[in-house]
C-alpha cells in the first residue's frame, strides 16, 4: 500500500470521531456545557492556616490520607456523631441556616468533617485519648467559636459534589451561606420542589446561572414546564438529567424530541425511564438523531421498533455515536435505504463497541496492506459484520493461520464471513499449505544450500522470504550489476535480509549508490547491508557528509559503512555538531529529501 493509500484510510478513520457531527454534517452547540462564573476562583482560606497548606489540600482533595493521619475511615462512629452534632449545632444554632438544610450539611461532608477534625485534633490531640467522644464536641464548638468555617464547602459536598469539583467553584469572597442569598434561595425552590439535595450538586456545576436567579424567576420556569403537561416527579427527572433545561425559557428541542418519541409511540415514562441521573442530555442532539432516521426513510412504526429494542441507539451519548456511525457509513457509499435496513437488524450491543469494533476491523484490513478501494467494499457491503465482532490483531492473526498479507487479503475479500471465526477468544486453525507453497518452499530452500547456507540455520530463515524463483531473480541481478557470483554468495551470507526486496529495489539502489552517489560497485563488497537501507537514508547522510567534508569538518575517508549504519543521533553528535551551522543544513536536506518520497 502506497503512502498515499495509508493517508487516504487513516483519513478515513478519523470519521469514527464522536465530533463527526459537529465537524461534518451540521454545527451545533451543546447547551449543557457548565457555566461556572466561579470557574477561575481560588478557594479562600480557612481556619488560621498557612496558604501552601490550602493549595496543598485542594490539590490532594480526593487522595487518601497515609502516615500518622487520621482519615474518615480510622474515626469511630460514635466520634463521628458527637463532630456531626457540634456543626449541626453550629450551622443551625450559632450561623443561622436552617435546620434541614445544617443537619444536610454536618451528615453529608465526609471529607469536611475529616478536616475539621484533623484541624481540632493538631492543636488538642484528643482523637489520641480514650473515651474522647464527649471531649470532641466539645472542642470542635469551642473551634468553631473562633474559628469560623467557609460553609460553602460543607454545602457544596452535601449537595453530591467531591471537593475536586466544588473547589473551583467556590465564591472568591464570601464564606457564609447568607451572604449569597440568591444562591440560598434557589437552592430551596429546588428542595421545596422535590429534587434530592445531593442532585442539586450536579445542577449547580452544569447550570450554575440557574442560582443566581432574581427571585421568583426560577418558579416560574419550573411552572413554565408544567404547562407542557409533565408531572412534577417527570420534571425532576429531567431536571437532573438535563439541568441546562432550566436556563432560558423552556427549551424548544426538548418539547419537540419529546412530541417526536410520543409520535412514534413513546409515553412520557417510559422517556424518563431510559433516563441516568448521572449523565447529561443534549435534547437537541436526540432529536437531530430521530430527524436523520426520518430522513433516511425509516417509517414511524420501524423507527419505534428500532428504539424499543436499542434504546441506547437514542440515548447513549445523546445519539452523538449513532450521528458518527451513520457519517462514516455514508462516507464508505452506503445509501440512506442501506442504512435504515441496516439500523433494523441492528445487534444488541451499545452504539459505542459497534463503532469500536468497525473502526477496529478497518485498522486491521489497512494493517495487511488491503487497497483502500477494497477495504471501502467490504464496510460497504458488511457493516453489521464488522461491527458486531471484535477481531484480533493483525499480527497475531497471521502468525496463527501461518500465511501472508496478500494471500490473507485475497482471501477475505473471497470469503468476508470468515472474520466472523477470527474474533478474540475463539480458536483459530492456520491455513492448509497449498502445494504451490510446497514447491516454493521447497525452490528457495534449494538456492539458498546452492550458495552455502546451512539448513534450518537462522540466517537461513531470514532469507526465506519471496516465492521460490524470486531469490535466484534477485541473485541473478546482483551478478549482472557486475560482481561474481562468489563475491554476491559471500554478500548474502554476511546480510541474508538484502534478498528480501523486490529485483526492482535492488537494481534501483545500485543504480544510486554508482551513478548518483559516484561510489565504485566493489563497495558493496564490504558493506552489503547497504543494500538493505532506505534510499532516502543514505542520500540524507551522503549529502551532509559531503557538505561537512568540503567545509573541512569530515574526515575524507570514511567509508560508506561508517556513514551509513550509525544512529542518527550519533551521527548528529559526533558529526553533523561539528559545524554551527550543521544541524540546520541537516534539518534543510531532511525536509528537501523526505518530501519527495
Amino acid at each position: 500500500m502506497t503512502h498515499l493509500q495509508k493517508l487516504r484510510v487513516a483519513s478515513i478513520l478519523k470519521w469514527v470521531s464522536l465530533n463527526f457531527y459537529e465537524n461534518h454534517l451540521r454545527s451545533s452547540t451543546t447547551p449543557f456545557q457548565p457555566i461556572g462564573s466561579f470557574s477561575n476562583a481560588q478557594s479562600p482560606r480557612l481556619y488560621r492556616t498557612k496558604r501552601a497548606s490550602e493549595d496543598k489540600d485542594s490539590e490532594n482533595v480526593d487522595k487518601p490520607s497515609t502516615g500518622n493521619e487520621k482519615n474518615a475511615g480510622q474515626i469511630s462512629s460514635s466520634i463521628k456523631k458527637e463532630a456531626q452534632a457540634a456543626l449541626l449545632d453550629y450551622l443551625h444554632g450559632t450561623r443561622g441556616v436552617q435546620f434541614m438544610d445544617a443537619e444536610n450539611m454536618s451528615k453529608n461532608s465526609p471529607h469536611f468533617l475529616d478536616k475539621l477534625l484533623k484541624q481540632v485534633d493538631s492543636e488538642k490531640e484528643i482523637l489520641m485519648k480514650k473515651n474522647n467522644e464527649k471531649e470532641i464536641g466539645r472542642e470542635i464548638s469551642r473551634f468553631l467559636r473562633y474559628h469560623p468555617i467557609n460553609e460553602f464547602e460543607p454545602f457544596f459536598e452535601s449537595l453530591g459534589l467531591k471537593p475536586s469539583e466544588y473547589f473551583p467553584l467556590l465564591p472568591r469572597s464570601l464564606m457564609f451561606l447568607t451572604d449569597d442569598q440568591l444562591l440560598v434561595h434557589n437552592y430551596t425552590v429546588l428542595c421545596h420542589y422535590g429534587i434530592a439535595r445531593n442532585k442539586i450538586g450536579k445542577i449547580y456545576k452544569e447550570a450554575t446561572e440557574v442560582f443566581q436567579y432574581d427571585f421568583e424567576v426560577l418558579l416560574s420556569k419550573l411552572k413554565a414546564y408544567e404547562k407542557l403537561g409533565l408531572s412534577q416527579p417527570t420534571l425532576i427527572k429531567f431536571f437532573v438529567a438535563s439541568p441546562y433545561l432550566l436556563i432560558g425559557d423552556v427549551n424548544v428541542e426538548f418539547v419537540k424530541a419529546l412530541e417526536n418519541l410520543k409520535s412514534i409511540g413513546f409515553e412520557t415514562n417510559w422517556i424518563e425511564g431510559n433516563l441516568s441521573a448521572d449523565s447529561s442530555y443534549n435534547w437537541s442532539q436526540m432529536l437531530e438523531v430521530l430527524r436523520l432516521f426520518s430522513e433516511m426513510g425509516c417509517s414511524n412504526e420501524h423507527l419505534g421498533e428500532l428504539i424499543g429494542q436499542h434504546p441506547y441507539i437514542l440515548f447513549e451519548g445523546s445519539g452523538g455515536n449513532t450521528i458518527s456511525l451513520i457519517g462514516l457509513l455514508l462516507k464508505f457509499g452506503s445509501t440512506k435505504s442501506q442504512l435504515c435496513s441496516m439500523f433494523l437488524q441492528f445487534p444488541p450491543i451499545p452504539v459505542v463497541k459497534f463503532v469500536s469494533n468497525l473502526r477496529q476491523c478497518i485498522l486491521f484490513l489497512n494493517e495487511i496492506e488491503m487497497k483502500v478501494s477494497e477495504i471501502g467494499k467490504i464496510v460497504h457491503s458488511h457493516p453489521l459484520l464488522l461491527g458486531s465482532i471484535s477481531l484480533k490483531k493483525a499480527n497475531s492473526l497471521l502468525n496463527t493461520l501461518k500465511t501472508g498479507k496478500t494471500r490473507l487479503c485475497r482471501y477475505i475479500q473471497e470469503n468476508p464471513q470468515e472474520l466472523k471465526n477470527w474474533v478474540l477468544g475463539k480458536r483459530v486453525d492456520p491455513f492448509p499449505g497449498s502445494g504451490e507453497n510446497r514447491i516454493s518452499k521447497t525452490q528457495k530452500t534449494k538456492f539458498l544450500l546452492d550458495i552455502g547456507f546451512v539448513d534450518n540455520s537462522n540466517k537461513m530463515k531470514k532469507a526465506l522470504r519471496g516465492k521460490g524463483g524470486e531469490l535466484q531473480e534477485r541473485f541473478d541481478c546482483i551478478v549482472k550489476a557486475g560482481l561474481s557470483q562468489e563475491d554476491v554468495c559471500e554478500m548474502i551470507k554476511v546480510s541474508p535480509q538484502i534478498l528480501n526486496q523486490t529485483k526492482d529495489v535492488i537494481e534501483l539502489k545500485i543504480g544510486f549508490l554508482v551513478n548518483q552517489l559516484g561510489y565504485p560497485l566493489s563497495s558493496l563488497l564490504t558493506f552489503p547491508r547497504y543494500l538493505s537501507h532506505k534510499i532516502e537514508r543514505v542520500q540524507h547522510r551522503i549529502f551532509m557528509y559531503n557538505w561537512l567534508k568540503d567545509h573541512g569538518k569530515a574526515d575524507p575517508g570514511l567509508s560508506l559503512n561508517t556513514i551509513i549504519s550509525c544512529s542518527d543521533t550519533y551521527f548528529i553528535k559526533y558529526y553533523v555538531n561539528r559545524h554551527p551551522s550543521g544541524p540546520q543544513v541537516w534539518q534543510d536536506l531532511e525536509n528537501e529529501i523526505y518530501s519527495k518520497y
